[in-house]
């Protein structure tokens, strides 16, 4: 059944109108007055509806029963990244989604080759933020990813944390998953680096901040790959 993704709030026996992006997939698509669909608001939850109206730029549904269905990790992971270069960070939004991240911090680093400030941030922003939404969509969640602003490495690791900070770095000694297994589920923000990696300077500045260095095995991995291998190996040994 297909799965749509409405900000405004949901109650059943409601009529909404549907996201106009929303109505011209069902145009093209080509549902019809009465088809079933899932709508969700991000509050938690989803709700079986009825298609009322299905116009190109318009289209209505019927909100009917609510279902309590959560498929939310029981451990809130943050992850705070580097930009990478072109498309990257669509890549690991979409995919950082799909395995269960319940934050994305975009960091400025000091490697980092694009650079984004006023309008063009913004815009980058409203683009991520529409990848979380696709990508909740896809893989059945109902709660939203929050992005955060893009923030300045610096001033990201001057600001207190209440959760661990995991800094992946390789030439640290300890283990992801030999910490894993110690520290048992909890709440965490994983610091993957641009292309190259955070600088050795950025690195000391984030553990002299209290951030914990960790190791994620003896081979380099690109910036897109790190931070997927990191929560999916968390959801293995936190499982």
């Amino acid at each position: 059944m297909p799965r749509f993704y409405c900000s405004q709030p949901l109650a059943g026996g409601a009529i909404v109108d549907l996201p106009e992006a929303v109505a011209h997939h069902l145009h093209v698509v080509r549902m019809q007055p009465g088809d079933a669909l899932t709508l969700f608001d991000g509050r938690g939850g989803q709700y079986h509806a009825s298609l009322l109206e299905a116009g190109k730029k318009r289209a209505t549904a019927r909100v009917e029963a609510h279902q309590p269905v959560e498929v939310e990790l029981p451990y809130p992971i943050t992850l705070a990244q580097g930009l990478p270069e072109g498309s990257k960070m669509d890549w690991i939004v979409e995919k950082a989604v799909e395995l269960g991240v319940a934050a994305v911090q975009p960091l400025a680093a000091r490697r980092s080759v694009v650079r984004l400030s006023g309008e063009r941030a913004e815009k980058r922003h409203a683009h991520w933020q529409g990848v979380i939404v696709a990508a909740s969509e896809q893989c059945g969640r109902n709660r939203l990813a929050r992005l955060a602003p893009l923030a300045e490495f610096e001033r990201f690791i001057a600001t207190p944390d209440s959760q661990p900070r995991i800094l992946f770095s390789p030439r640290a000694t300890v283990s992801l998953a030999d910490w894993a297994r110690a520290a048992g589920p909890q709440a965490a923000t994983l610091m993957i680096g641009p292309e190259g990696g955070f600088s050795e300077g950025e690195e000391q500045a984030a553990i002299d901040a209290g951030a914990l260095a960790l190791s994620l095995g003896p081979r380099v991995l690109r910036t897109e790959t790190a931070g997927l291998a990191a929560l999916a190996a968390l959801a293995a040994l936190w499982a």
